[in-house]
């Protein structure tokens, strides 16, 4: 009898070459909806208040922003957007091939429970973010500041630093580590939903598990949204407002000093709201005030589509 060959199976990556793999792919999906991005980004932070554009939908955005800005401005912060990315996905990937590999040391086991995994990708998660979340917060004042005040990566950097400390570069870490939760919620009702599916005798076709997959993630981000929203808002810097004094707007001071004197009202003015809004509780309340309970969930939408088309895949890998 002839013998049986055997094809070879590649040797698993390292913590380093998935770390690479994970970030280079990462970076060539951003680079494609990198527009779409910055207009869901704009339109989670604006407000009729503070906004000097105010955009009334995706495709108002798109035409305002082509119109003040160009083709360049749907492109603002890509830089650093994409050395953020990169640096996420490096360290996430990186971070759980190396707790998975050491877990599966020292318990002499091969396959993880769906817990375990869940367990090891949160943590994985929460240590990506505590090393590369500074780039995201320079990414997303980037993203949302007006022409006039917008700045290099560096620049950008320093300016928050200046304003707020170190610390200024971890502002929103908070909601990013609640954030971690969301693969877990994802998972944890997929596995639900299946279990109740086999239970009732369905079959498991492609079409199925694709809804059980999309109802699980569109579960966890009805569940995490409002978070995401604080997240984006803490890392935000309102726009500089028309400041007037004894009836005398900015724009009509020439003289240095008076400038100077408005340029420390503005300042001021930020200041407040940056107390005001010192953490993502503090912004939830806020939004609850001013536009209802509505208001946490202003583009969900999108985030729920973009999110189940980024979790097929994954769910798939789970049976």
């Amino acid at each position: 009898m002839a013998a049986v060959s055997k094809v070879a199976q590649p040797p698993p990556l390292s913590p380093l070459g998935n770390a690479v793999a994970g970030s280079l792919g990462a970076v060539f999906a951003l680079s494609i909806t990198y527009p779409l991005d910055i207009i869901k980004t704009r339109l989670q932070v604006q407000s009729k208040s503070v906004c000097v554009e105010y955009y009334e939908s995706t495709t108002d955005a798109i035409r305002k922003i082509l119109k003040a800005e160009g083709i360049l401005g749907l492109y603002t912060g890509l830089l650093s957007g994409l050395i953020g990315v990169a640096s996420t996905n490096f360290a996430y990937f990186y971070w759980y091939s190396f707790i998975r590999t050491r877990y599966q040391q020292a318990r002499s086991t091969i396959s993880l429970s769906t817990a375990e995994e869940l367990i090891v990708g949160a943590l994985a998660g929460a240590l990506a973010q505590i090393f590369t979340i500074p780039v995201s917060v320079v990414t997303t004042r980037q993203q949302t500041s007006i022409v006039t005040e917008r700045k290099s990566l560096i620049g950008t950097a320093k300016e928050i630093t200046s304003e707020d400390g170190i610390t200024g570069l971890w502002k929103g870490l908070g909601p990013s580590l609640v954030l971690c939760v969301n693969p877990a919620i994802t998972y944890g009702a997929f596995e639900r939903f299946k279990d109740i599916m086999l239970k009732r005798n369905f079959s498991l076709t492609p079409g199925l598990i694709f809804w059980l997959g999309a109802l699980s993630k569109t579960i966890a981000t009805v569940v995490t949204y409002p978070y995401i929203m604080a997240k984006v808002r803490l890392q935000w810097k309102p726009p500089k407002k028309k400041v007037a004094i004894n009836g005398v707007e900015d724009d009509d001071v020439e003289d240095e000093e008076d400038k100077q004197v408005f340029d420390d009202v503005d300042g001021q003015n930020r200041k407040a709201n940056r107390v005001k809004n010192k953490s993502a509780i503090d912004i939830l309340i806020n939004i609850l005030k001013t536009d209802g309970f509505l208001g946490w969930y202003k583009l969900i939408v999108k985030s729920t589509l973009k999110g189940n088309c980024l979790n097929i895949k994954g769910v798939k890998l789970t049976l």
